[in-house]
C-alpha cells in the first residue's frame, strides 16, 4: 500500500525542454494553412535537422526526416502540419469580403477575430465585422453567423482598394491568436490540431538522438500537409514511402467540457494521458504493442472507440500499398478547431514517450499479422 501511494505522488517529470518549448511556441504561431504549409515546415525541418540522417519534401511540401535511410524495414511515425483557414471568395464593390472555407474552419467562431490575409510576400491586417448588439433588435429572431453572412473588413472602402493591398479571390487567410501557456497547466493556441503532433514526433527524433539510441529500422518522421481536407498528404507520401508500420499522432475531443455527450464522443479528459484508439484501420497487434508499452513504461493512457474510421491520417496510411500496419495515438484537446485549442502539458510528455518507448519495442522486420 505505502509503495502503491509512492506511486500515486511520484511527481510527473518533463520531457519537453525549455529550448523546444521556444520552438514550440514559435511554431504554433507561425500560419501554416492548409495549401500553404511551407513556412512552418520549414522551420519544422530546422529543428529536426540535428537529429536526423536526411530529410526531403515531396511536391506539396509533406516533409520527411529519416533516420537509417539504407535500411529496407521502414517504420513511420506521423503527423499533420496544416491548420484550418479560409478563402477570400468574393470582394464587395464597397470593400467587404466574403470568404469560403479551406478546411473545418467553423462560423460560429468568426465574429469580431483578427485574421491576416496572405497576400505576395506580406499580410494584410482585416477582421470579421459583426452588427453590434443594438442594432440586432427589431423584434424579429437574430440571425446567427453562418457562412453566407460574416465578412472581412480590412479598412476599405471600394474594391479597387481592397485590390491594391493585393488581396484577390483565392488568397488564404488565417486567425491572429498566439501561444500561451495557461495556469502552468495547458499549452493554448490556435493550430494545436496538430502541429502539436508535429512538435512531439520532432521531440521523439530529439530523445533517440540524446539517448544514443540505435534502430535496427528507417524510421521515417513525417509532417504531411492536407489533412484537413480528406488526408491528402498522408495518402501521397504513404505511396512514396512504402512503409511496413506507421504511428500517428492526431488529436481527439476532452469530452468533459458542457454541451458534449459521452454517450456518443466517449469518456476523454486532458490531463489523463495519451488515447489508444480501436477501429477497422487500427491492426490489433501494432495496438496490442502500444498498450503494452504503456503499461511497462508507467504511461497513463485512455481508449477511445472510432467506429468505421478514425477520421486521421491512420486511415490513409493503412489502406495504402495493399496494407499497412498502422495504429494511432491521440492527444486529448478541448476546444477543437478554434483559436483557444487546449491541452496538457504532461499529456505532451505522455505521447512522446509512448511513441518513443514503442519504436524501442518494434524489432527488426517484425511481422504483425496475426494469421499466420
Amino acid at each position: 500500500m505505502a509503495k502503491k501511494k509512492e506511486q500515486s505522488e511520484k511527481k510527473h517529470e518533463a520531457v519537453v525542454t525549455k529550448k523546444s518549448l521556444a520552438f514550440f511556441e514559435k511554431y504554433i504561431n507561425n500560419p501554416s494553412p492548409t495549401g500553404f504549409e511551407w513556412e512552418g515546415q520549414k522551420l519544422w525541418l530546422d529543428y529536426i535537422n540535428p537529429y536526423v540522417d536526411e530529410h526531403y519534401t515531396d511536391n506539396y511540401g509533406t516533409a520527411v526526416a529519416v533516420i537509417n535511410p539504407k535500411a529496407t524495414y521502414k517504420v513511420v511515425i506521423e503527423a499533420h502540419a496544416d491548420e484550418i483557414s479560409w478563402f477570400v471568395n468574393y470582394i464587395t464593390s464597397d470593400g467587404l469580403i466574403y470568404v469560403i472555407r479551406n478546411g473545418g474552419s467553423d462560423h460560429q467562431i468568426a465574429p469580431s477575430k483578427r485574421v491576416n490575409i496572405h497576400t505576395d510576400g506580406a499580410f494584410v491586417k482585416a477582421v470579421f465585422g459583426w452588427p453590434a448588439i443594438h442594432t440586432r433588435h427589431g423584434g424579429e429572431k437574430e440571425e446567427a453567423p453562418q457562412l453566407k453572412n460574416i465578412f472581412l473588413d480590412c479598412g476599405c472602402t471600394s474594391k479597387e482598394e481592397v485590390e491594391k493591398l493585393g488581396v484577390h479571390v483565392g488568397c488564404v487567410i488565417t486567425y491572429e491568436d498566439e501561444f500561451m501557456v495557461l495556469n502552468d497547466r495547458y499549452y493554448v493556441g490556435r493550430a494545436l490540431d496538430n502541429r502539436a503532433g508535429g512538435f512531439m514526433i520532432a521531440e521523439v527524433a530529439r530523445l533517440l538522438h540524446e539517448n544514443k539510441n540505435k534502430l535496427d529500422f528507417g524510421l521515417y518522421i513525417v509532417n504531411s500537409v492536407q489533412e484537413e481536407i480528406g488526408l491528402r498528404g498522408a495518402e501521397m507520401i504513404a505511396h512514396k514511402i512504402k512503409p511496413n508500420v506507421a504511428i500517428i499522432t492526431d488529436v481527439t475531443h476532452d469530452t468533459t467540457t458542457p454541451m458534449i455527450s459521452k454517450i456518443t464522443q466517449g469518456d476523454l479528459a486532458c490531463g489523463k494521458g495519451p488515447v489508444v484508439s480501436y477501429a477497422p484501420a487500427v491492426q490489433v497487434n501494432l495496438n496490442k504493442l502500444l498498450v503494452e508499452t504503456a503499461q511497462k513504461n508507467n504511461i497513463p493512457f485512455q481508449r477511445q472507440a472510432s467506429s468505421r474510421s478514425t477520421g486521421t491520417d491512420t486511415d490513409a496510411f493503412a489502406y495504402s500499398n495493399e496494407g499497412v500496419v498502422s495504429a494511432l495515438i491521440s492527444l486529448p484537446l478541448r476546444y477543437m478547431h478554434t483559436t483557444v485549442e487546449m491541452i496538457h502539458k504532461e499529456d505532451v510528455d505522455n505521447v512522446i514517450n509512448l511513441i518513443y518507448h514503442s519504436l524501442l519495442a518494434i524489432k527488426k522486420d517484425q511481422d504483425f499479422k496475426y494469421i499466420k
